[in-house]
């Protein structure tokens, strides 16, 4: 299947089946790790509202949620600066931190939510993205623990995810097809 935003063409990469089935093991994963714990998940807006929300459904531990709001995209071109545009409003200090991302890219928006966090002296930090870019990706982390999917360097919407504010309510995840591609 495919769809079109703002003349940008689109087709099926994930459906949403295969979403909710690796969301399922994530949050076992998360629940055997922080079992006995109280962790604090921050999810990463715009972007993570739908993953986040699906996600926590499957979270069965005693935990907190609260989010950050940033912006690094200029329609479907990545920056290197990050504005933060909602901050945390949590105490942080000594507790366990899981990130939530829809999407680790380049990585900016990710070192800049980490420092964030970081400066609050929590006991760890640990992070769960539904997509990853490995090669896209311009930092180096060590805590990116729960990945759903690891794609290509393709531009993709749906699933929280946009192309100039459109294509975020769509349940699948599309990837553009590159000119290149629609010969």
């Amino acid at each position: 299947m495919k769809i079109t935003i703002n003349q940008r063409v689109f087709e099926r990469a994930i459906d949403y089946n295969q979403i909710k089935k690796r969301i399922r093991l994530i949050g076992i994963q998360l629940n055997v790790a922080y079992e006995n714990q109280y962790p604090v998940f921050i999810g990463v807006l715009n972007g993570c509202f739908m993953f986040m929300a699906d996600l926590m459904k499957q979270i069965h531990i005693t935990s907190e949620i609260s989010f950050v709001k940033l912006a690094s995209y200029d329609g479907s071109n990545r920056r290197e600066h990050v504005d933060e545009l909602i901050g945390l409003e949590i105490d942080l200090k000594g507790r366990e931190v899981v990130v939530v991302e829809d999407i680790v890219d380049t990585g900016n928006s990710l070192k800049h939510t980490l420092e964030l966090i970081e400066a609050q002296k929590p006991a760890s930090i640990s992070v769960c993205t539904l997509l990853l870019k490995p090669a896209a990706l311009r930092h180096s982390f060590s805590n990116i623990a729960y990945v759903g999917f690891e794609i290509s360097d393709d531009f993709v919407v749906g699933y929280g995810l946009d192309y100039q504010g459109l294509g975020r309510t769509l349940p699948d995840i599309y990837k553009e097809i590159r000119t290149e591609d629609k010969g």
